[in-house]
């Protein structure tokens, strides 16, 4: 189905060249402030237009029909609509006889008999993080809020990219024990600036998206996100975990294939005397290989986990695929406006996937 979390729910709708797209929130605590223009920060460091991203630009201007009344939210569903107002749907005719590799046009074909919208992707476009990232606005303040909570869990979520095209910002940090840390240095702080300043500070991964750009191909990614200061004791210990909770929003983010806590993967390789964390006087862990999570609760270190994002399907280079018209192989070379990189606009999405995710936790609590 389309929707997310037990106390905070959230329901995505829309498609990529539709009307519109939105979000509705179930579960919104009554009483908290928010306007229109709370928006646009998180949607300005998801918005296209820089280097190795689509073309396609939109405004995104956010629009509430319900559950907001003079400034404050009401406790009734929130829903948040954005039009649609650049679309080039005749982009994606080709795709129902020669369905994209790596995409989900056949899938999508198969699940509905056919009777999928395809343009720009239908319902699978990278267009629907859209309402996720509003979502997480929300779910920012909920978090956020003591007025609403008892306490603050937490007040800051920090996504970035560490890696792009197979090119670490920096490598893990080596404690004195020899044992890598989740830790780096010298990584781009500029997730809060969007897309442009990724590139302009890592001249590596500058020449990797130009490189891709002139070969009709694509690139990945890796990002990291933190949750510096959450309180332990959130989570429970099977299908609540904090890990399964969070792996749940993060992996209905379009183009994840994997996602690793602490030292994660790393940890299959470790011993239990380097992987375990001592525990200090004040009863949190000395160090984070666990990623701040044991038993699948907050242990009151740091939150923090990685994700792995695809390259973008959608490449001009050509490639094999099945005709579906002629009834053999074909040779297929997608058009239309792609990212090079989509996971240059992600970082803000995987931060309000998480946000979404938690705020759900506490409020079950």
């Amino acid at each position: 189905m389309n929707t997310f979390g037990r106390k905070f729910r959230v329901s995505i709708f829309g498609e990529s060249h539709g009307e519109a797209t939105g979000v509705v929130l179930d579960g919104v605590p009554a009483g908290l402030e928010l306007a229109e223009s709370d928006f646009e920060a998180d949607i300005d460091r998801r918005r296209s237009g820089a280097k190795g991203t689509t073309p396609r630009r939109e405004s995104d201007r956010p629009q509430i029909v319900s559950g907001v009344f003079e400034g404050h939210t009401t406790g009734a569903p929130l829903t948040i609509i954005f039009r649609n107002e650049n679309t080039k749907s005749q982009d994606y005719s080709l795709f129902a006889a020669m369905p994209r590799p790596g995409h989900a046009d056949l899938t999508a074909a198969i699940k509905w008999d056919d009777c999928q919208d395809p343009r720009g992707g239908g319902h699978f476009s990278g267009r629907l993080t859209l309402p996720v990232t509003a979502a997480g606005v929300v779910a920012k303040k909920i978090l956020a809020d003591a007025t609403i909570l008892d306490d603050t869990p937490c007040n800051e979520i920090s996504a970035r990219i560490i890696e792009l095209g197979g090119i670490p910002c920096a490598k893990p940090s080596e404690g004195a024990d020899g044992i890598l840390s989740a830790e780096r240095t010298n990584c781009c702080q500029s997730a809060i600036e969007g897309p442009a300043a990724y590139l302009a500070c890592n001249p590596e991964w500058q020449q990797a998206v130009d490189d891709a750009i002139a070969e009709g191909d694509s690139l990945g990614a890796v990002i990291e996100c933190t949750v510096p200061d959450i309180d332990p004791g959130y989570g429970e210990p099977f299908w609540d975990s904090v890990e399964s909770t969070i792996a749940h929003a993060i992996f209905s983010i379009p183009g994840v294939r994997g996602l690793e806590f602490g030292d994660g993967f790393q940890a299959a390789r470790m011993k239990g005397s380097e992987h375990n964390d001592p525990i200090g006087a004040d009863g949190r862990p000395l160090k984070n290989g666990a990623g701040g999570v044991n038993g699948g609760i907050t242990n009151g270190a740091p939150l923090k986990f990685r994700v792995a994002f695809k390259p973008t399907s959608s490449i001009r280079k050509a490639q094999q695929t099945f005709n579906f018209e002629t009834g053999e192989m074909d040779t297929l070379e997608v058009k239309g406006r792609h990212d090079v990189c989509f996971a240059l606009r992600t970082p803000v999405v995987v931060e309000a996937m998480t946000a979404i995710a938690l705020a759900d936790l506490v409020l079950l609590k």
